[in-house]
């Protein structure tokens, strides 16, 4: 077989086309939605920005969590017509539905529904009052974890040192935000805050160190975590093999040959 007939077995065997296309719009959201939460963090409050206008942070801010949702919408798009992971619409909107890594998939549903909820308030920000939108909008600070989590433990390609890194950057982007803006809030509150606020954010890195050590970093991990591992190498033969020769009676001692 020559090698142009080795690669098309390859590709006949492994993913579809449609299969790196959701792996490529999660990695893309996922980081749209790192900036978006870490410039929301580190411009919140009553910081006011002196070389661009403070409606200007708000406009990039807005923007990038439609685009965030843009890709997201292409991420489970391409999920669902993807017959390799065999996603259902209705496990793409409803937590733990999913047959397939019901726990990875679910927690991108609970992400999925905790930012459609943001983006529905904020079309009714006017009719709903600021004090009750800033309310739910907080919800985006929490569909971002539960984003990396559903990133680490359903990625297939999590064990490769470029996601590694990604997901580092992802996380010491939004450490580096809350962090700064608890290191120039003022006042007893602020103070109390940084007392539990900082410990914790110095946990987060290590639980998710050890989260990937014991599980996606470990061999297997798809198979325990409820999918199968995309794999190129090409079907074994299902016919058996040719009946081997079965020496009779004192065929060894002719031979000159001991059986053990």
């Amino acid at each position: 077989m020559t090698g142009s007939a080795h690669a098309l077995a390859a590709l006949a065997s492994g993913p579809s086309p449609l299969w790196y296309a959701t792996r490529a719009s999660g990695t893309v959201s996922l980081l749209l939605l790192t900036v978006t939460v870490a410039l929301g963090v580190a411009a919140g409050g009553r910081y006011a920005p002196q070389r661009i206008a403070r409606f200007e942070v708000s406009a990039l801010h807005r923007n990038l969590s439609l685009l965030a949702l843009a890709f997201l919408g292409l991420h489970i798009a391409t999920a669902v017509a993807d017959s390799y992971a065999s996603i259902s619409p209705l496990a793409a909107v409803v937590p733990f539905a999913s047959a397939y890594r019901p726990l990875w998939v679910g927690l991108g549903a609970v992400a999925l529904d905790l930012l459609l909820a943001v983006a529905l308030t904020s079309a009714l920000r006017h009719r709903l009052g600021r004090r009750r939108w800033k309310a739910v909008h907080w919800l985006a600070y929490g569909a971002w974890p539960v984003a990396v989590f559903h990133a680490v433990g359903t990625g297939t390609d999590t064990r490769l040192g470029p996601q590694l890194l990604l997901y580092a950057g992802c996380l010491a982007t939004v450490l580096a935000a809350a962090g700064w803006r608890l290191a120039r809030a003022t006042g007893a509150t602020a103070r109390r805050v940084r007392l539990w606020a900082l410990p914790a954010m110095a946990l987060v890195p290590v639980a998710l160190t050890a989260f990937l050590a014991a599980g996606p970093l470990r061999p297997g991990w798809a198979h325990r975590s409820g999918g199968a591992v995309p794999s190129t190498a090409p079907a074994r033969p299902t016919t058996p093999p040719p009946a081997t020769h079965q020496p009779v009676s004192g065929e060894d001692d002719a031979q000159g040959g001991d059986s053990e």
